[in-house]
């Protein structure tokens, strides 16, 4: 029995192209960036009532008062209430969401 020499390797140019690539360009849409990734699973946040119903129709991030950003999605009876938050609803500080304050 008799082997066969094995076959030279192919350049890359001489095999015949299989396969097109092409790019697929998308947009990049940048989340807002939390100050401490994960605070805002911890706690309960206030939010203004007219941003929360919005959020629940279209699933767009809300901002707390303390200014955190997120998109709710759970029942906030089982968190204690953010410190900061609960700071700025009581009148001490300035609101981060960019809504009116009484400037106390």
């Amino acid at each position: 029995m008799t082997s066969s020499p094995p076959e030279p390797p192919r350049s890359p140019s001489a095999e015949p192209s299989r396969s097109t690539t092409s790019v697929l360009e998308r947009e990049l849409v940048e989340q807002p960036q939390l100050s401490e990734p994960g605070d805002h699973e911890r706690f309960a946040h206030y939010v203004r009532k007219e941003k929360i119903m919005s959020s629940a129709l279209s699933g767009e991030p809300v901002t707390a008062l303390c200014g955190k950003v997120w998109v709710p999605g759970r029942d906030p009876q089982k968190f204690p209430v953010c410190p900061a938050c609960r700071e700025i609803y009581e009148g001490l500080r300035e609101p981060a969401d960019g809504g009116p304050g009484d400037g106390k």
